[in-house]
């Protein structure tokens, strides 16, 4: 198989199935993922990772703290370390190379020593509502680090293309062979009354969602059936 991915992600596997869920589910077909979601506070005696295979190949790190703290912060990143050279260590990886999501990670990402690293750029994350202040800082150290950055959408190259040199927009977009099962899956109970045609959305409900236009076109095509189906 392929050298292995360590994955650096703010977003848990179980949340939405979005863009990591997609890539890394497909990237499991030719080489082993470890995907390791940021830490969270949990009532055990001392740090510890769960693992769980979720697709072939493909095993989702659960990193288990005693304390609170903000996700891949300097204070997670410093017990994380150890955990995970032992994590690589038990899985015989000798070798890797890491895929970011998460700025924040980057320090972590950086002691393990990897083959090479990729920075997955999905999101502005210092735009988003209680972003950690030093993100800008770290994702500036970030993009001087990794070997090549990917962007999730044109809005998002063109704000990176001039600080690295090996930017390349990688469109988010639809998995057609993962939402083909829903063709055979009966409406829900709760919309099985909405009109056709209907318009979808599948995704997190944050900060970025405009209610306001979904509110316009409701009131000016009300024979539109419209569907959110998300996480907040």
């Amino acid at each position: 198989m392929k050298t292995p991915l360590v994955v650096f992600s703010h977003l848990p596997w179980d949340l939405v199935y979005q863009r990591p869920q997609h890539i890394m589910s497909r990237m499991g077909r030719e080489r082993r993922v470890l995907y390791l979601e940021e830490p969270q506070q949990a009532p055990v005696p001392a740090a510890r990772i769960d693992v769980q295979e979720v697709a072939p190949h493909v095993h989702v790190c659960r990193p288990r703290l005693p304390f609170d703290a903000r996700g891949f912060s300097e204070t997670h990143n410093e017990i994380l370390a150890p955990l995970v050279e032992d994590l690589l260590e038990r899985e015989r990886i000798d070798e890797f190379v890491a895929w970011i999501y998460t700025p924040m990670a980057l320090s972590l990402a950086r002691r393990l020593n990897p083959r090479g690293a990729v920075y997955d750029c999905m999101d502005e994350l210092s735009a988003f509502r209680g972003a950690p202040t030093e993100m800008t800082t770290r994702e500036s150290d970030l993009l001087e680090w990794v070997g090549a950055v990917f962007t999730g959408g044109p809005s998002l190259y063109r704000a990176k293309r001039d600080r690295h040199h090996a930017v390349h927009c990688f469109p988010s977009s639809v998995d057609a062979e993962h939402f083909a099962g829903a063709d055979q899956t009966p409406d829900p109970e709760d919309q099985a009354s909405f009109p056709r045609p209907r318009l979808g959305f599948y995704g997190v409900v944050d900060e970025r969602f405009d209610g306001a236009i979904v509110e316009r076109m409701a009131d000016t095509h009300p024979e539109w059936g419209i569907v959110s189906s998300g996480r907040s």
